[in-house]
């Protein structure tokens, strides 16, 4: 891996150095001995997953939100496994309702927390029953649920979290969302306390920017950062230029695709975040590495990082950051981090892919570019896809 900004035309043009990008960079160069640019408008490698160590207190704070791998996937993790080495990491999380934390995906737990222990036991009759004993169901199934015992504790559970801190997060009411957004975390039918039910729960060993430069530590692999991909790429009569000049490579575009299309349909909805990071002179702030906070001013969660790393150092201070949704392309937020899904949107999105299928070396992926709220092992999924389905010259 070199990064310089005086690559010739490669075997193939990336956009984006994050997990999709980054992922097919290591294929192509690694098991074809293709030469790779990568362009990136960041000065980093790794997108949101990158992290660094704080010099003060040896703590590896993740500078784009908290991540902790997870997947089912086989394949995945092998790959993962053959480019760097990861530890297993258990994530469990909480959210504050009434002033109390209660362990969040919400379980058995949180039922006996907040009602009458004659109250509980019906409620988690009536849920066992109902669901014949599955492990989770969704806050939709439950909302719409005949049994008024579930329904309405459901509503509870609706009002007291999903409706605040879901409109908070996104910006506009559960209502106009995507229903998929809401079904992505569940509501547990047991005590079990964990974020993730996946068979491979993990942490890359001495963080994700390390694993990145493993990644892409491959002979042909070259990166241009503080490169915006708008800058030296133009769209005409159906071709991508380089610098002026027409490529015939594959063009691996992970940024946003109304974008790279002068949002000639109008712009896409995204939302974005800003941390405020602090130092605390205590050597623990909080039980969980996440706490979300429906109700807070402002905030939807606080993260304190030592505790998403497997070996914490042994220090007296720790580092949280405050979470705060924002206005994607306001002055705090510069970074367009989920996609907001909503009717209009998606029929929007698909104006721009209509027009990007007649660019036959065009591949958009990722979060952004395929406008979807990928998990990292999702985007890695879809990356390893594309990568077996790129046309060469």
């Amino acid at each position: 891996m070199s990064i310089n900004n005086n690559c010739k035309i490669p075997d193939i043009l990336i956009v984006g150095c994050g997990f999709t990008g980054s992922i097919i960079a290591y294929l192509a160069a690694k098991r074809l001995n293709k030469k790779v640019l990568i362009i990136d408008k960041r000065n980093h490698i790794g997108g949101n997953m990158y992290d660094e160590y704080d010099e003060n207190t040896g703590i590896l704070v993740q500078k784009y939100g908290p991540h902790s791998f997870h997947t089912n996937n086989k394949d995945v993790f092998k790959l993962l496994r053959e480019i760097g080495e990861w530890e297993p990491f258990v994530l469990r999380a909480r959210a504050e309702i009434k002033g109390e934390l209660t362990p969040s995906p919400f379980n058995f737990t949180t039922i006996e927390q907040y009602f009458t222990c004659e109250q509980a036991n019906e409620i988690k009759t009536h849920l066992c029953e109902k669901y014949d004993y599955q492990s989770k169901a969704t806050i939709v199934d439950m909302l719409h649920s005949e049994d008024k015992i579930i329904s309405e504790y459901a509503k509870f559970l609706f009002e007291q979290d999903y409706r605040p801190y879901t409109s908070k997060q996104w910006g506009i009411q559960p209502e106009e969302l995507d229903i998929s957004i809401l079904k992505r975390v569940p509501v547990r039918l047991s005590y079990i306390d964990q974020y993730f039910d996946d068979q491979f729960q993990v942490q890359p060993k001495n963080g994700y920017t390390e694993f990145f430069y493993k990644m892409l530590d491959v002979d042909g692999i070259e990166i241009r950062l503080s490169t915006n991909a708008r800058d030296i790429l133009d769209i005409k009569d159906n071709n991508i230029y380089f610098e002026g000049e027409k490529l015939n490579i594959p063009v691996i575009y992970t940024g946003p695709l109304d974008e790279l299309f002068d949002c000639k349909f109008g712009k896409l909805p995204y939302r974005s975040l800003s941390f405020e990071y602090k130092t605390l002179d205590t050597p623990t702030f909080q039980p969980t590495p996440g706490v979300a906070y429906p109700f807070a001013d402002g905030y939807t969660r606080v993260t304190e990082f030592s505790k998403l790393m497997t070996c914490p150092p042994k220090t007296d201070k720790t580092i949280v950051a405050y979470e705060y949704p924002e206005v994607y392309g306001s002055e705090k937020g510069k970074e367009p981090y989920y996609p907001i899904l909503t009717e209009n949107s998606i029929n929007t999105y698909q104006k721009y892919v209509e027009i990007a299928k007649n660019i036959q070396n065009l591949y958009p992926c990722g979060r952004l570019g395929n406008f979807k709220y990928y998990n990292m092992d999702n985007a890695i999924e879809s990356a390893i896809s594309i990568f077996e389905n790129l046309k060469w010259q």
